[in-house]
């Protein structure tokens, strides 16, 4: 009875994306969704073989670059949101630290090598399965160009940050805590949130979100 009263509480919250999971990624076989014995969680089981398909969350690493009292943005060239600015990042890839991979997205969108100072900020997003770490990087050389997923690079003085067109929350989030250092006349701490999106909006949508577990250190 347990497990029926805690797969109808669960069913909004993650039935969706296990659903998604038909067939078994090792043999081929058609999966049931159900919530394991000693777990809590809906999930994607095999009929054949037995195996349970996991989720996890996934990371996203990037690069806030200094350079001359101005960041640098992408203007994406590449849907979710195209046509809005970021900061260079992306998903990080298997066999590299958050580090190299924030590294290899600055490189891959701007063009642009940069060495790391620190890290900046870790955001976490459980709605839709993301955590963010973007650190702060400077320029090995004042040299940057779009990628294939960027149409325009640009440096942009803190007054200058296009807030009402930004790609993504996390963005939104992460500059502003930037603009709060900078303004504070202090060196930018390290900052860790919780950005809980409501629940149906797109991810372009940059207003339907709370910071919640704000730290900083």
């Amino acid at each position: 009875m347990f497990k029926v009263i805690l797969k109808l509480l669960l069913c909004d919250g993650f039935l969706g994306d296990v659903q998604k999971i038909k067939f078994c990624q090792w043999c081929g076989g058609t999966t049931k969704h159900d919530i394991p014995d000693g777990e809590e969680r809906l999930r994607a089981i095999c009929t054949t073989c037995g195996k349970i398909a996991y989720q996890n969350p996934k990371m996203v690493v990037g690069c806030l670059i200094e350079h001359d009292n101005k960041v640098l943005l992408c203007k994406r060239k590449i849907e979710p949101s195209y046509g809005l600015w970021t900061l260079p990042a992306g998903y990080l890839e298997i066999g590299e630290s958050a580090m190299e991979g924030a590294i290899r997205e600055t490189r891959e969108e701007a063009n642009a090598d940069v060495e790391v100072i620190s890290p900046f900020v870790q955001l976490d997003i459980p709605l839709i399965g993301q955590t963010y770490i973007i650190f702060l990087a400077k320029l090995k050389k004042p040299h940057f160009s779009p990628g294939p997923e960027s149409s325009e690079c640009k440096l942009f003085s803190l007054d200058e940050i296009p807030f009402s067109s930004l790609s993504f929350s996390s963005m939104v989030v992460t500059l502003n805590l930037y603009v709060e250092d900078m303004k504070a006349g202090r060196k930018p701490k390290f900052h860790y949130g919780t950005i809980n999106k409501r629940p149906g909006t797109s991810p372009s949508d940059i207003d339907a979100f709370t910071l919640e577990d704000h730290m900083q250190s």
